[in-house]
């Protein structure tokens, strides 16, 4: 390997298919926190923004935008809602395999912004949460080399087993394969403790059949149940997972592997012009990058990085509007 930086030339011979979550996804201009938002009235905001949303369909399309064959498989519903998010998706350069059902409508999840950083979406996804194996193109994983399984929590019919058979098909035909652990609904909402304990170990039987987990630090905290870090990433080791990729904000990215834990600090913004979707392009360049063996993590993280930054300042569009 040379000593030149690595550069984005290196996607465009990758490849990525992903199945998740596909909604439109309705984004606010950041507001200030404060009780005043729970008391009747109104807050102007500088700006809405309508997207392709769901962490699946947003993978996709950051990695379609970097120049990554990217494939994506969802459930949407047969109404005008599903159908532009499946047309956008085309023209964004994703192979979309959808399954088309009358029985839901397609989703919309409301993100609302906060000037101090912090994030809350409000959410309807009746086609995500009715995402099933059997609703699953399988033909389409065919020629790919690796696979990403976003929004793990959203389906109860592939929390009970459906995701199993997706990872164990997905070992039959060589393909290497991703899991993005991130934040469960039922964390905030659920007071039944044993709904928690059960949700937690479906995903925890997945671990022996992924090779990249995907994750900030506060949602592999809570996942594994350890009191840092340090203890979630030997846990997630101790469980079968060959890695971890661990998104850090502000402070970088990170990966571990085999014992050792590499972190590449951020690359500094001047301006934030999105703030949802970084942990996706970061995961995205990571996954993309994996099948680069000669390649350090090091140099991996930084190219990682140089992109998150780029895509926070509005320097380059992963996320299609609708």
């Amino acid at each position: 390997m040379n000593d030149e930086p690595l550069n984005h030339e290196v996607f465009k011979s990758a490849n990525l298919c992903v199945v998740g979550n596909i909604n439109r996804d309705v984004k606010l201009a950041p507001v200030a926190p404060g009780n005043y938002l729970f008391e009747d009235g109104e807050t102007p905001v500088e700006w809405t923004s309508e997207s392709v949303g769901g962490g699946g369909a947003n993978s996709a399309c950051a990695a379609a935008a970097l120049g990554a064959r990217v494939g994506f498989l969802g459930k949407v519903g047969t109404d005008g809602l599903g159908q532009r998010l499946e047309e956008v998706l085309v023209r964004h350069g994703v192979t979309a395999h959808l399954n088309r059902s009358a029985a839901c409508m397609t989703g919309t999840s409301v993100n609302l912004a906060f000037t101090d950083g912090h994030r809350h979406f409000l959410s309807s996804l009746p086609n995500n949460e009715a995402l099933s194996f059997k609703d699953l193109d399988l033909k389409a994983l065919d020629g790919y080399d690796h696979m990403h399984r976003a929004d793990v929590w959203f389906s109860v019919p592939m929390l009970q087993g459906g995701n199993e058979q997706l990872f164990r098909y997905a070992r039959q035909l060589g393909i290497r394969a991703s899991l993005d652990i991130n934040w469960d609904p039922q964390w905030g909402t659920s007071s039944n403790p044993e709904t928690i304990r059960e949700r937690k170990l479906a995903v925890r039987k997945l671990l022996p059949w992924v090779n990249l987990v995907h994750g900030n630090t506060r949602e592999l905290m809570e996942f594994t149940g350890a009191g840092d870090l340090e203890g979630s990433l030997r846990q997630l080791e101790e469980w079968g997972v060959e890695a971890v990729v661990i998104h850090l904000g502000a402070g970088g990215a990170g990966y571990y592997e085999r014992g050792s834990l590499v972190v590449v600090p951020s690359v500094p913004v001047t301006r934030q012009v999105n703030s949802t979707g970084t942990g996706d392009a970061l995961s995205v360049c990571m996954m993309l990058l994996d099948q680069d063996k000669d390649v350090p993590v090091i140099a991996k993280l930084g190219l990682a990085n140089r992109i998150v930054a780029e895509f926070i300042e509005g320097k380059r569009k992963l996320i299609p509007s609708l």
